[in-house]
């Protein structure tokens, strides 16, 4: 999405405009308007360079302050992220996991942009970690109008931060709805075996699970059919030698099966 990597296939479409293939004039406008928050806060920071450099690095290529007003506003987003003003001169050794992450989340807005991708930002992080980044993020995001996609495995967290959700199994998407609906009407076997692994914080609550059986098949070379089908217990001979369409089963409510209306009633 942001060009980090070439595209091998599909569309990029941001704004209403598609930017799968775009002049290296277009990206770096682009690049002003869409950021990213790595996963990892302890090697997606320059360790040689200090928080107060971290920040304004995007600034300074952008040209578009002068050093006092650069100076401004690492301060200002230092207090927004919830970074004491006196770490502005530490190096990220000096630092903790949540202080790291509050360094790239400042990085990310320190150019005002758009959209923000988030590649699992806490999950290198301990739990009480988490939440105070995860509150950050959607403080942020009710403040600036800021649109996120938010990448994670923890469905706890999807919950939390997300409005919509897109459920993908080897590289595809098997089902995308808003986040209340996904957790109350999950129609997708796959989906409905991540939802069955969620814990659920009540002695003596015995939760039924969906325990995924057979071999994950090759997500470079994948058989016919759908992909799905060597580990769902509900699989027929049509889901080996057909791929499933994507569909819209309900009104915003999407799923890649071809018995999806069953498994919806």
């Amino acid at each position: 999405m942001l060009h980090l990597l070439d595209s091998t296939d599909g569309k990029i479409i941001f704004d209403g405009e598609d930017i799968t293939h775009v002049s290296a004039a277009k990206l770096k406008e682009l690049s002003g308007r869409m950021q990213i928050i790595f996963q990892d806060p302890y090697s997606s920071l320059n360790p040689r360079m200090t928080v107060y450099q971290t920040i304004s690095e995007a600034m300074l290529i952008a040209k578009k302050l002068s050093s006092s007003e650069r100076e401004k506003r690492v301060f200002e987003l230092m207090d927004i992220v919830g970074l004491a003003r006196r770490f502005v001169n530490s190096y990220p050794h000096e630092l903790d996991g949540g202080r790291r992450q509050r360094i790239g989340i400042a990085r990310a807005l320190s150019i005002e942009p758009e959209f923000i991708v988030c590649d699992e930002p806490v999950s290198a992080l301990d739990v009480s970690i988490q939440a105070q980044i995860l509150n950050l993020l959607i403080d942020i995001q009710t403040e600036m109008g800021i649109s996120y996609i938010f990448i994670t495995h923890d469905l706890s967290v999807v919950k939390h931060i997300s409005d919509n959700i897109i459920v993908m199994y080897l590289g595809q998407v098997v089902e995308k709805v808003a986040s209340e609906e996904l957790f109350s009407k999950p129609i997708h076997p796959y989906t409905r075996a991540l939802l069955s692994a969620v814990p659920v914080p009540v002695v003596n609550y015995n939760k039924e699970r969906i325990l995924l059986k057979g071999e994950l098949s090759s997500p470079i070379n994948p058989k016919p059919g759908c992909r799905f089908a060597a580990r769902c217990d509900f699989a027929q001979e049509r889901c080996r030698a057909e791929e499933p369409e994507f569909r819209e089963i309900f009104p915003e409510h999407s799923v890649k099966c071809h018995f999806a209306e069953q498994f919806a009633k």
